[in-house]
């Protein structure tokens, strides 16, 4: 089971793989012997949430193990106040397989003393990439398998070198690749870096051997992952990286889009928009972490930008691309917050012609420097200024959908819904995030296929198109 991010679902298929290649078999939960809970531990609801899903698993009478985030950052604490689970940590995940041996045995390893994992890899990134420090999840290599790659298991990814593990866990033309783990970044409200680790990019050379097994597997978009993207490349010696990786897994045989998430706004440079709006096969999606428009607000966070420097970023994106798609994340109540830095925050929203907007009221995160701060809220009042903000996000999502109409948008068919109509995602609608686009009067053509197709109507933040059918090999890729 898995709870969270697609983070934790490319998490998930390596655990999967590496659980098959040591002889498991995954079950449905009816069947199944042990049920390992993949959990999240970003913010309160998510923790009640996971335990919620590991009480549950262990009222079906099987043993319960308790994986990732939630498990990885409160260790022992966890275990004490759960005893229905074994719980375990990212250290565990490369002898997974004997780990669960042992649970299914009756066993039971002591849990492990949380701890702080930047302090596992050198401070230096570009120190990190030759150090024996901790082996994040969705990083794993494995050694080649004993009789080949004919020999392996169904559904796992090729070892000819050292590879990551993985399975798929779900079908579907669209498929998340973790790029990285880890983050440097320091800001105030944010427990991750310390139970994620520190910022740590995968080889790229790993990355297309595993899009090119993905693409085998019927993937046809990938969206890259990771906490901070646009660090990609940063410990490997390359800042620019990403600007290369891109256009390598665009032209992957198979894969016909790719998007990327997870980008800091003080860290898009003018490079970066280039690739992003200008390489065949790249979606123009930007996915800018802002978290709010005030500036005094950021400075507490310990973030970067204001109300201004936004706006010239996004007229820099819409000047290279004007349909680009902007998605980003806002946190409302943070301590000190006042009425004015609202209002800017208002004020930001109504002029930046977002996509999609996603917004937070703050908590307290335990060991963050934000929940030391004065100035905390009162919880109705966040719960407030919440209702108030989504409420304004909505109307202007749907504003933006409503610009939209008249465009051509490329359309990637996930689902037949019947009678000629389609419903997918055009190049700015993330999965299960920004909406969608129904597509009518579909022939010859089905799921996994990227169709071009006319904007109608805007439904909310939802699109209507209509096929624009054009011969095959002038549809191109995008």
């Amino acid at each position: 089971m898995t709870l969270g991010c697609a983070r934790n679902e490319v998490d998930s298929e390596e655990l999967a793989g590496r659980l098959e290649a040591a002889g498991w078999t995954l079950s449905g939960s009816d069947e199944a012997s042990v049920v390992l809970v993949n959990t999240c531990g970003f913010i309160e609801a998510a923790k009640q949430e996971s335990v919620s899903e590991l009480l549950d698993a262990a009222g079906s009478g099987a043993k319960v193990v308790a994986a990732g985030c939630l498990a990885e950052r409160y260790g022992s604490v966890l275990a004490a106040e759960l005893p229905e689970a074994q719980v375990l940590s990212f250290d565990d995940y490369g002898d997974i397989g004997a780990r669960l041996d042992a649970v299914l045995a009756g066993e039971r390893r002591p849990a492990h003393e949380p701890r702080d994992r930047r302090r596992l890899l050198p401070i230096a990134p570009a120190d990190r990439a030759a150090a024996p420090g901790s082996q994040p999840p969705g990083h794993g290599a494995v050694l080649p398998h004993p009789g080949g790659i004919r020999d392996l298991p169904p559904g796992l990814a090729p070892v000819s070198g050292p590879r990551t593990l993985r399975r798929r866990l779900s079908g579907g033309p669209v498929a998340p690749l973790k790029i990285a783990s880890g983050c440097d970044r320091r800001c105030s409200f944010c427990a991750i870096p310390a139970f994620r680790g520190a910022f740590l990019s995968r080889p790229p050379e790993d990355l297309v051997a595993e899009a090119e097994w993905l693409a085998g597997h019927g993937v046809r978009e990938l969206v890259l992952v990771s906490e901070n993207s646009t660090s990609y490349g940063k410990d490997l010696g390359n800042p620019r990286l990403l600007d290369e990786l891109l256009p390598s897994l665009a032209a992957v045989p198979g894969i016909d889009r790719i998007r990327i998430s997870y980008l800091q706004p003080a860290e898009v440079r003018p490079a970066l928009i280039e690739v992003m709006t200008s390489t065949p096969g790249v979606a123009p999606y930007f996915d800018l972490s802002f978290q709010h428009a005030s500036g005094t607000v950021l400075r507490a966070m310990r973030r970067f930008g204001d109300r201004e420097r936004f706006g010239a970023l996004l007229g820099q994106v819409r000047q290279a691309c004007p349909e680009a798609g902007v998605r980003s994340n806002f946190i409302v109540g943070f301590p000190g917050e006042t009425p004015a830095d609202v209002d800017e925050l208002q004020r930001f929203l109504s002029e930046a012609r977002l996509d999609a907007i996603g917004v937070f009221g703050y908590s307290d995160e335990d060991g963050t420097e934000a929940a030391t701060l004065t100035g905390q809220l009162d919880p109705a009042e966040i719960a407030r200024r919440v209702d108030e903000l989504a409420g304004l996000a909505d109307e202007l999502m749907a504003q933006r959908a409503a610009d939209r109409v008249g465009e051509v948008v490329q359309v990637l068919l996930e689902e037949d819904l019947g009678d000629g109509t389609y419903l997918g995602r055009a190049a700015h609608q993330a999965p299960e995030v920004d909406g969608t686009t129904t597509v009518r009067g579909v022939t010859g053509v089905g799921v996994g296929e990227l169709i071009p197709a006319r904007v109608t109507e805007g439904d909310g933040v939802d699109l209507v198109a209509d096929w624009l059918a054009v011969p095959s090999a002038a549809a191109g890729r995008g």
